[in-house]
């Protein structure tokens, strides 16, 4: 029963551990996107988070305004084409600049 209750109490401490983990992954892709525009891969070799959360955060983010696509184009990381990302609204694309303006 003891080892039963010990494990319990291992899994309710890797949960929260990994909700801590989220908040700061997605701090630190949403800061280094304020400064940078890059592609997820980008960020990812850029940060050490995996480039699928990355992606994961960034829909996310798209979800409540947070981020924008700004230009598809070749990746130089990996050389294939990729959106690169920005959470910086002064350089959001003009559309949404232009929603601000009404």
């Amino acid at each position: 029963m003891k080892k039963h209750l010990n494990t319990s109490n291992s899994h309710l401490h890797n949960r929260q551990s990994k909700n801590t983990d989220f908040k700061s992954q997605l701090k630190t892709i949403f800061q280094y996107l304020q400064e940078h525009v890059a592609t997820a891969s980008m960020v990812s070799a850029a940060t050490g988070i995996p480039q699928k959360n990355i992606c994961r955060y960034k829909r996310d983010l798209e979800k409540v305004g947070l981020l924008w696509e700004i230009e598809r184009k070749l990746c130089k990381k990996t050389g294939f084409k990729a959106w690169y990302l920005t959470t910086n609204p002064d350089i959001a694309p003009l559309c949404f600049s232009q929603l601000n303006l009404f």
